[in-house]
């Protein structure tokens, strides 16, 4: 695997150092060295050692305690819990199953409406929004964005209880989000079904509209389901 920064030979993965990190990671943590119980190197030292800077290992970090297989305890630092992935995912206070179904009812009908019933502003919104999701180079900040225009999507479909729902999902669905981009890198493929959906929204049809978001989730669920049946 090629260090973070480098050139990729040809018919080599290329891969973010967020995700270099996560594998060496994961790597670590099923090797010999760690057993259950024992503290991680700090995340100083783990940057050190992988080339990248220590927000590229938090996040690291954080994605292998969404699979179960850290805890970090507040002084104390990082300890390894688990050797092989849980085989639930859970983003907040939701599993990534039960996201899944309950966006498959809530935000492709929401799609449909907002193709409907949008106002000028309300798509003007949405562009703005895809064209600062295109130009995010900080992580957090694409997630932020991405959570936005969902709850923009909701707003446009004028519909006071889809707004409530998918806002109040978002904070789980961030997490989910982040974690995705940092283990699947899916934040290019995102940013093309945004597109998609945004522009499906503008041409009024809510066919195309409930379509391009029930092909999101769809791809969102796929993702989930690769990252479950992975051998980290």
């Amino acid at each position: 695997m090629s260090a973070p920064g480098e050139p990729t030979k040809p018919g080599l993965e290329r891969i973010s150092a967020t995700e270099a990190a996560f594998r060496a990671l994961t790597a670590m943590i099923r090797g010999d060295e760690y057993e259950i119980g024992d503290r991680l190197p700090s995340e100083l030292a783990l940057a050190g050692e992988f080339g990248v800077s220590r927000s590229v290992v938090r996040e690291a970090l954080h994605a292998c305690a969404t699979l179960g297989l850290t805890e970090t305890r507040t002084g104390s630092g990082t300890f390894v819990v688990r050797k092989s992935p849980s085989s639930q995912l859970v983003f907040g206070e939701f599993s990534a199953q039960d996201l899944i179904e309950a966006r498959q009812h809530i935000e492709v009908p929401t799609a449909g409406y907002a193709a409907e019933r949008h106002t000028p502003a309300q798509l003007a919104n949405l562009r703005r929004i895809l064209a600062a999701l295109d130009t995010a180079k900080d992580l957090h900040a694409w997630v932020a964005l991405d959570g936005e225009l969902h709850v923009a999507i909701a707003e446009a479909s004028r519909n006071p209880v889809f707004i409530s729902v998918v806002t109040s999902t978002r904070e789980a669905l961030d997490i989910q989000s982040e974690f995705l981009n940092v283990t699947q890198a899916r934040q290019q493929a995102s940013n093309i079904e945004h597109a998609q959906i945004v522009d499906a929204i503008a041409s009024g049809s809510p066919t195309k509209a409930r379509e391009a978001m029930a092909e999101h989730v769809g791809q969102v669920a796929l993702a989930v389901q690769k990252v479950a049946a992975a051998s980290y």
